[in-house]
């Protein structure tokens, strides 16, 4: 029984030490080709009515007269095809009302040329009900979800209108102040462009998270989502004592007084630990000010205090403008509008998937490993 112990021990070295390396190749080989290109991908477009649709004529399919079924589905068919052909016809009737071009400046041909360039995009036999693009952030301490997000932003502005609305459904509890920072701004680029953006979250927008909720038209909030967290945090532990313990010298050269200000291995000055604390205190002024700056009627000082509120005392601050599920609003919208999801899709080369396997690989052939060993051991007690 001992063998078996110390023969799975072994085992297990030399199962991790070879699953390491491969996710060093795959991390290596990832980051060089990220070096050499923005990431790359495509866009995915999901019409969510569709997808409705789908769901609701399951289920009736399954409750209702088999007979009855098709009858319905006939006379749903029937009535998409008229209001095609109508639609079609509305759109024939308009070309034909174009006005004559007689003597008309450059400027003019410019802008007609502009507006019949605008409609078609759309197409001629689009519908011309209100189109809502959904997009999905789901964040982390970097807000890796950033670089999709820019590229879904881009794509969108491509095709939107005055008219349309744009839905970002949003988890996050915040992280580094620069990556989502950046994340606000990219949501402000709807804004910029007239159209109306509203932010869904359903389970926690906090910190750098309501960063970026803030920058919405309109907040929606599950009751029991949590928001808030409008302060700023840095901690890391200090080794110094450790080091002197075992003498061991750490030297920190620098150029300019506020270089660095708090380290890990050195031992760290009252005058340094002030200087950060009042970079801390400057960051939380620069996040007031851009959470006064989007939510005029939100009393600013008295919920930047680091707080984290649930839905219900969230709307009755001013955090939020109305308490309902992301799945509620865009099935509510469903009735009348359009519903598009996009999605930017990252291609992933050969060596991120080894990264990616390896990673995913490592926690559950340790843990069975492990799970064999502490067994082996019972059985020898």
């Amino acid at each position: 029984m001992e063998f078996l112990i110390e023969y799975g021990l072994f085992l297990a070295k030399i199962v991790t030490v070879v699953v390491a390396l491969m996710v060093l190749i795959g991390f290596i080989f990832a980051n060089r080709e990220q070096l050499k290109e923005r990431v790359q991908g495509h866009i995915t477009v999901t019409h969510l009515n569709d997808r409705y649709e789908q769901f609701k004529e399951t289920l009736l399919e399954a409750v209702m007269d088999k007979h009855e079924f098709a009858r319905r589905k006939k006379q749903m068919a029937k009535e998409k095809k008229t209001q095609e052909k109508a639609l079609a016809k509305k759109h024939k009737a308009e070309s034909k009302k174009q006005p004559e071009k007689s003597a008309a400046t450059s400027s003019d041909v410019a802008k007609e040329e502009g507006e019949h360039e605008s409609k078609g995009i759309k197409g001629e036999l689009v519908s011309e009900r209100k189109r809502v693009f959904v997009m999905q952030f789901n964040g982390d301490i970097k807000a890796s979800a950033l670089s999709h997000l820019r590229e879904e932003v881009t794509a969108i502005l491509q095709v939107a209108e005055s008219g349309d609305e744009v839905l970002l459904c949003l988890e996050s509890p915040g992280g580094m102040v620069a990556n989502y920072g950046l994340a606000a701004s990219q949501l402000t680029r709807i804004r910029n462009a007239g159209i109306h953006l509203t932010i869904a979250v359903d389970k926690v927008a906090a910190s750098g998270g309501y960063m970026m909720a803030c920058v919405a038209d309109r907040i929606l909030a599950a009751p029991f989502a949590m928001l808030g967290s409008i302060g700023v945090l840095a901690q890391m532990p200090n080794f110094n004592r450790l080091l002197k313990r075992n003498d061991i010298d750490y030297e920190l050269f620098t150029a300019g007084q506020y270089k660095r200000t708090v380290t890990m291995f050195g031992e760290n000055t009252e005058e340094g630990k002030q200087k950060f604390q009042e970079d801390l205190d400057e960051i939380h002024i620069l996040f007031q000010h851009f959470v006064g700056e989007y939510r005029q009627k939100l009393d600013v000082d008295k919920v930047a205090t680091g707080e984290v509120w649930f839905g219900q005392k969230a709307l009755s601050l001013g955090l939020v403008d109305e308490l309902k599920t992301s799945d509620e609003y865009l099935t509510s919208c469903a009735k009348d509008c359009d519903l598009y999801q996009v999605e930017f899709k990252e291609r992933k080369n050969i060596a991120k998937k080894i990264g990616l396997a390896a990673e995913a690989g490592v926690e559950s052939a340790v843990t069975r490993l492990f799970s064999r060993l502490a067994a082996l051991r019972h059985q020898a007690q």
